[in-house]
């Protein structure tokens, strides 16, 4: 089973949450069930975690969800899409639907968003799994170059099976046939009456991304206090070395890498991606959390 609730997000922006399998039943159980909040990446949605929230939900509370101009969500076209509009998404989640203690598992832009809200809010997060995100500056190349990417995209796609084929085959982002990929933006589309367009605006994802690719972010993988595991695709974007220089920033930082896998570790390669979570999710099952930070003082 999988329901929706929604979120207020920040502004009054309307956020789909989407829990998975039936909340525990009876008095107190859903308080004492551990939250995992899911995140996606950027242009991804909160079906993209299915198989994970599946498999979590057998002894925890899986919610995913769908981040303002994605999936479900509320896209303003006068919205703000910054850092922090996201990190307090996240946290208006957690806090909306009780999911505190929470361990975050966040996939690219969503890692960030995750590691970002549990420097923010140490007393919320129990620990955090960290996929396929990159802590350094991307630059100003990289943003021209998805402008570029963006522009290429054959849209309207007149099937879904040519969406799978653009984006498994011919996009020349592909150094090798992916049938995932394709099937993971197959999920993304929606259908009008001349074809099949992407549910996200391509300039609003513009414009999410260069709020976080011109800067590190260093300094904040260094203020997470709780447990959080870092893990790779050997094929995928976040390269070992800086894997384990943010290993090394992280208080508590841990290492995973999954053979055999991109940048779409969870949705490739759902065998290894859950060999290399489970074994932390289940040690930090029982983690404490920091106290609450304090209020600043205000003079009379």
């Amino acid at each position: 089973m999988v329901r929706r609730i929604d979120v207020t997000g920040a502004g009054g922006v309307r956020l789909a949450a989407w829990e998975f399998a039936d909340p525990p039943k009876g008095s107190g159980e859903t308080d004492r069930a551990s939250g995992v909040l899911l995140l996606h990446g950027l242009m991804g949605r909160a079906a993209h975690w299915a198989g994970t929230a599946r498999w979590l939900s057998e002894r925890s509370r899986a919610v995913a969800l769908d981040q303002r101009g994605h999936g479900r969500s509320e896209k303003p076209a006068d919205g703000s899409y910054t850092r922090e509009a996201y990190v307090a998404d996240a946290e208006a989640a957690v806090e909306q639907l009780g999911l505190a203690p929470v361990t975050l598992i966040g996939h690219s832009m969503g890692a960030l968003t995750a590691w970002q809200l549990a420097a923010k809010r140490p007393d919320l997060v129990r620990a955090v799994v960290i996929c396929d995100m990159r802590a350094s500056a991307l630059g100003a190349a990289s943003q021209r170059e998805w402008e570029d990417w963006f522009k290429s995209w054959p849209v309207p796609f007149a099937t879904l099976a040519d969406v799978r084929k653009w984006f498994g085959e011919d996009d020349p982002w592909v150094e090798r046939p992916s049938p995932g990929r394709g099937e993971f933006f197959a999920e993304v589309m929606a259908e009008r009456a001349d074809g099949w367009y992407p549910l996200f605006s391509r300039r609003q994802m513009l414009t999410s991304r260069e709020t976080w690719v011109y800067e590190a972010h260093w300094e904040e993988l260094a203020l997470v206090r709780c447990p959080t595991l870092v893990v790779r695709g050997l094929d995928g974007e976040l390269g070992r070395a800086e894997a384990q220089e943010m290993v090394r920033v992280l208080p508590r930082g841990q290492y995973a890498e999954v053979v055999d896998a991109g940048h779409l570790i969870h949705y490739d390669r759902p065998d290894g991606w859950r060999a290399a979570i489970e074994p932390f999710l289940e040690a930090t099952a029982e983690e404490p959390v920091a106290p609450a930070p304090e209020a600043p003082l205000r003079r009379p």
